[in-house]
C-alpha cells in the first residue's frame, strides 16, 4: 500500500459545523462550581523601583479569597537566559508589568481589590526605543543581567542586548573591496503587529492532592507545564496541563503567560480559579510581533552575482528576552535566504527596552526580513539596470548552493516556482485599471522552514475498528489535528479519517511535544503518528495472518478491511481483527517519536544560534498588482497570486484556506496594522477603535498554485503549510508600491498617510545612526574573521 497516495484526500474539517454554530467550547467558555475570578494588578510606569506594595486593605475586602505577589513566585524563566520573573521583582521594567494577582468571588470584587492595593514606585529613566537602549550610557533594563542563569551557551549578551547571534562565512572585506562590484546599501524599519486572536489568553486552574491542573488556551502545553513549575518552585510532574479547542493563536500562545497566576491563586485559595485577559490587556501586554530595524549592504558584480553581503538586524524584545532570543537565529535563514551568496556576515540582536515584551507571530522575523531583503533586491536590480525578475532568476538558491551558514540546499525549487508564477500571472493578471491611479506589480521570493523538534504519539486500536490518536498536539485553527493527522493514521490503517479519534492535549496522557507552531504539526506530529500507526499495522497484520493462515506480507489493509492482496472480501474487517487481537493479546497500540535531524552547517559559521541549518526549508513566490491613489495615498490590491512549496499536498482544501488567510493577515501587516509606543511606555493602540485590521472589503481572492516534489524529510514527503503564506506579503506589497510610485519604500505598514508623504516627498529618508556603518562595531564579541568559504 502506498501510504502517501492514500493519505491525499479532500477531507473536510470535522469541527467546522460546531465552530460555525457556536457549539465549540473554548477555554474562555468554561467555568465550574465554586470557581473564583482572578485579575492582575499591573504597573503604570515603564521603569522604576517598587518602594511599597501593601495588600492588607485589599485582603480585607468582601469576597477576596487570595492575593499573590512576587514572594509567592521565586523563580525566573526564559529562552536562552532566565531573565523573566512572574511578578516585578522589586524593579518595574514595563508599563503593564504584573505586580500582584487577586482571586475573588466575582470579577468586580477582584477588580475592587486591585484598586485597594497600595503601591508606591520610584520612577526611573526609561529607554523606549532601540536607539535609546543602545546609546552610550543608556539606563540598563536589567542592571543585574550578568547574574542571570544562562540556559543555552553560545549567544553573546550584555548591557541592553539580550542576545546576539552571528553568521560569518568567507572574506567579506575582500568581496566589498573588489573593483568589479557595485555596492548597494539599504535601511528598513517595521512596527509591531498584534495577533488579535478571537479568544484572548484564558486559563482555569485547580489544586488538588498536591498537584495543579491547568486548563488553558495555549499552543505549548509542555512549555506551560515546565514554566509554571519553574516559576513557582515545584516539580514539573506536579503540573498537569490540558488544552480545549483554541480560538486562534498565530504564535501569541507559544509561551507561558497567565497560567502561573491562576495556579498560585488556586493553591492559596483552595478553590478553582478562572483568569481571562481583557482585550485591552491583550493589546497592551501580550507579545506583539516585534518592531525591527535593518541595515543591509551588498557587493554585486555587473553580471548580477552577489559577491558579498552583510547585515545588521535589531529586534525589540521589550523588557524580557522571550521568543526574540530564539528568533535571532532566523535572520541567518530569512535575510540570509532566497539567494546564492558569496562571502556573508550577519548579526541579529534582541534588544531590551522598557516596553511590553514581544513574542512569536506567524513566520516570526521572516516577514520583515523578507520585506527588507526583497526591497534591497529591487534596489540592487535598479542600480545594475537589470530587470528585478531576471535578477531573481539568476540568483535564487538551487541544488547544491550554500546557504548563509554553509548549509547545502537540495533540489531545484525556486526557479521552477518562478516559472510557475509567470504562467499563473499571465493567466490572471488584471493590468493597469487606467483610472488615474498609479499601477504597480511585483514578484518576490521567500525562504522559511519547518521547525521540527521532538514530538511523540500513541495510536490505540479500538475493538470497533476505530483508532484513537494521543498526542500533545493542539488544534489552533489550522486543521492539522482535524485533517492532516487523521488522514495519515487512516491511510496507514486502511480506515476513513472519520474513524480516527484525536484526543485533546493532556500532558498526563501524552508524551513530550515542543508545541504547535513553526509549521511543524503535520510534519513532526505527523511523523510520530505515522510511526505509531505503522506499529499498530504490523500487529494487526500479524493477527490477521494467523486468522487467515497466510503470511502478513500477503495481506492489504483498505476500506476498513484486511484482505488477501488482490482478493477483496477474502479476509476480515479491521474491527473483527482488532477485537480478536484485543481478546487474544490485550489492547493493540503503537508508539512513535520524531526529533530534528540536525542538518549540518559549515563549522564555525554560526554563533549563538538555536538552529544552525534547516532540516526542511520551505519556499514561496508571491506576485501582486495594486493601484495607488495619488491624492489620498490609499493602496488597493487588484490581484494577488501565490506559488507555495508544500512537498506533498495531503489536503489541498486545507492548504488553500491557510494561504488565503495568511495573505489577508499579511495585508494587515503591510497596509493597515500600526502599533507604536507612546512617551509613557504604553502601546497607543489599546483596542479595535484605534488598531486597524483588514476588513471584508480589503480581502482579495488569492490565485494559488502548489509546488509539489521538493525534497522533504517530513512524513510522506510533506512540508508545513500554515506559516509560510504570510511570509512574502509585506515584501510584495512594498515592492509593488515602490514600482507604482517610483519612491523608495523603507517602512511598513504603508498606511495612506505614509504613502501620501512618500508621494509628496515629505517622508524623510530613513536613518538608523545606532547601527554602526562598520559591521564589526555592532558586535558584542568578534566573530568569523577569515572563516572558511
Amino acid at each position: 500500500m502506498d501510504d502517501a497516495v492514500n493519505a491525499v484526500m479532500d477531507f473536510r474539517r470535522r469541527d467546522a459545523r460546531d465552530k460555525l454554530t457556536g457549539r465549540t467550547r473554548y477555554t474562555i467558555d468554561r467555568a465550574g462550581p465554586a470557581m473564583l475570578h482572578a485579575a492582575v494588578l499591573r504597573a503604570e510606569q515603564p521603569a522604576g523601583r517598587i518602594l511599597r506594595l501593601d495588600t492588607a486593605k485589599a485582603s480585607a475586602l468582601p469576597g477576596v479569597r487570595a492575593i499573590v505577589t512576587a514572594a509567592d513566585a521565586p523563580g525566573r524563566a526564559g529562552i536562552g537566559i532566565a531573565d523573566h520573573p512572574l511578578f516585578a521583582d522589586g524593579v518595574v521594567r514595563y508599563a503593564g508589568e504584573p505586580l500582584a494577582a487577586v482571586a475573588a468571588e466575582t470579577l468586580d470584587a477582584a477588580r475592587a481589590a486591585l484598586a485597594a492595593i497600595e503601591v508606591e514606585i520610584e520612577p526611573w529613566p526609561a529607554v523606549l526605543s532601540m536607539g535609546e537602549a543602545l546609546a552610550e550610557g543608556a539606563p540598563l533594563v536589567h542592571p543585574g543581567w550578568a547574574d542571570y542563569e544562562v540556559l543555552l551557551e553560545g549567544g553573546a549578551h550584555g548591557g541592553n542586548v539580550a542576545w546576539e547571534a552571528t553568521v560569518a562565512r568567507g572574506d567579506v572585506e575582500a568581496a566589498f573591496a573588489r573593483d568589479d562590484v557595485t555596492i548597494v546599501e539599504s535601511q528598513f524599519r517595521v512596527g509591531r503587529q498584534n495577533h488579535v486572536a478571537f479568544e484572548p489568553r484564558a486559563a482555569l486552574a485547580t489544586f488538588e492532592d498536591g498537584r495543579f491542573h491547568i486548563e488553558t488556551s495555549t499552543q505549548v502545553p509542555w512549555t506551560v507545564r515546565n514554566t509554571v513549575a519553574r516559576l513557582i518552585g515545584v516539580p514539573s510532574s506536579a503540573v498537569r496541563v490540558t488544552v480545549p479547542p483554541v480560538g486562534g493563536a498565530f504564535g501569541l500562545k507559544f509561551d507561558c503567560a497567565i497560567e502561573p497566576f491562576a495556579a498560585l491563586l488556586a493553591r492559596k485559595s483552595g478553590r478553582p480559579v478562572r483568569l481571562v485577559n481583557t482585550r485591552e490587556e491583550e493589546m497592551l501586554t501580550c507579545l506583539f510581533r516585534e518592531n525591527a530595524e535593518i541595515r543591509i549592504r551588498s557587493a554585486v558584480t555587473r553580471e548580477g552575482s552577489i559577491a558579498g553581503r552583510e547585515a545588521v538586524v535589531l529586534m525589540d524584545c521589550g523588557a524580557y528576552g522571550g521568543e526574540q532570543i530564539f528568533l535571532t537565529t532566523m535572520t541567518a535563514h530569512t535575510l540570509g535566504g532566497n539567494y546564492r551568496l558569496g562571502a556573508t556576515r550577519l548579526v541579529s540582536r534582541a534588544v531590551y527596552t522598557h516596553t511590553a515584551p514581544n513574542g512569536a507571530f506567524r513566520a516570526c522575523n521572516g516577514v520583515y526580513n523578507t520585506f527588507a531583503l526583497e526591497r534591497h533586491t529591487d534596489e540592487i536590480a535598479a542600480a545594475l539596470g537589470m530587470d528585478p525578475l531576471e535578477f531573481r532568476r539568476r540568483n535564487v538558491l538551487g541544488d547544491g548552493d550554500l546557504g548563509a551558514t554553509g548549509q547545502r540546499f537540495e533540489g531545484e525549487v525556486l526557479r521552477p516556482m518562478l516559472e510557475t508564477m509567470e504562467r499563473l500571472a499571465s493567466a490572471t493578471a488584471k493590468g493597469d485599471p487606467g483610472d488615474g491611479r498609479l499601477y504597480g506589480r511585483a514578484t518576490t521570493v521567500g525562504t522559511w522552514f519547518v521547525f521540527t523538534g521532538p514530538s511523540a504519539a500513541t495510536v490505540n486500536m479500538n475493538a470497533d475498528g476505530s483508532a484513537t490518536l494521543v498526542t500533545s498536539g493542539v488544534e489552533i485553527g489550522s486543521g492539522s489535528m482535524m485533517q492532516g493527522l487523521p488522514q495519515i493514521v487512516a491511510a496507514t490503517l486502511g480506515l476513513k479519517p472519520q474513524d480516527v479519534v484525536v484526543r485533546a492535549a493532556d500532558t498526563d496522557a501524552a508524551g513530550y511535544d515542543v508545541g504547535v507552531g513553526g509549521g511543524r504539526t503535520t510534519v513532526s506530529l505527523g511523523a510520530a503518528s505515522l510511526a505509531a500507526a505503522r506499529e499498530v499495522r504490523v500487529k494487526l497484520l500479524k493477527v490477521a495472518g494467523d486468522m487467515l493462515e497466510v503470511a502478513p506480507e500477503d495481506l492489504e489493509m483498505a476500506e476498513g478491511r484486511i484482505d488477501i492482496a488482490g482478493a477483496r472480501g477474502s479476509g476480515r474487517t479491521v474491527a473483527e481483527v482488532a477485537a480478536h487481537a484485543q481478546a487474544l493479546l490485550g489492547p493493540v497500540s503503537g508508539t512513535g517519536a520524531f526529533a530534528r535531524l540536525g542538518t549540518p552547517a559549515m563549522p564555525g559559521c554560526a554563533a549563538g544560534h538555536f538552529i544552525d541549518a534547516l532540516d526542511i526549508p520551505v519556499f514561496a513566490v508571491h506576485d501582486c498588482e495594486l493601484a495607488v491613489d495619488p491624492e489620498t495615498g490609499h493602496v488597493e490590491v487588484l490581484s494577488y497570486r501565490v506559488v507555495q512549496d508544500v512537498g506533498r499536498a495531503l489536503n489541498e482544501r486545507a492548504i488553500f484556506g491557510q494561504i488565503q488567510g495568511g495573505v489577508v493577515q499579511g495585508l494587515g501587516y503591510a497596509l493597515h496594522e500600526e502599533a507604536d509606543v507612546g512617551p509613557d511606555g504604553r502601546i497607543r493602540q489599546a483596542g479595535f477603535e484605534t488598531y486597524r485590521l483588514p476588513l471584508a472589503g480589503d480581502v482579495v481572492p488569492v490565485a494559488i498554485e502548489l509546488h509539489e516534489g521538493a525534497p522533504s524529510c517530513g512524513p510522506l514527503g510533506i512540508k508545513g503549510a500554515g506559516e509560510v503564506p504570510i511570509l512574502n506579503v509585506g515584501a510584495t506589497i512594498a515592492c509593488a508600491v515602490a514600482a507604482a510610485t517610483g519612491k523608495r519604500v523603507q517602512e511598513l505598514p504603508l498606511t495612506p498617510p505614509r504613502v501620501l508623504a512618500l508621494l509628496l516627498d515629505r517622508e524623510a529618508a530613513l536613518d538608523l545612526p545606532h547601527i554602526a556603518p562598520d559591521w564589526a562595531a555592532n558586535l558584542l564579541r568578534p566573530h568569523g574573521e577569515g572563516a572558511a568559504l
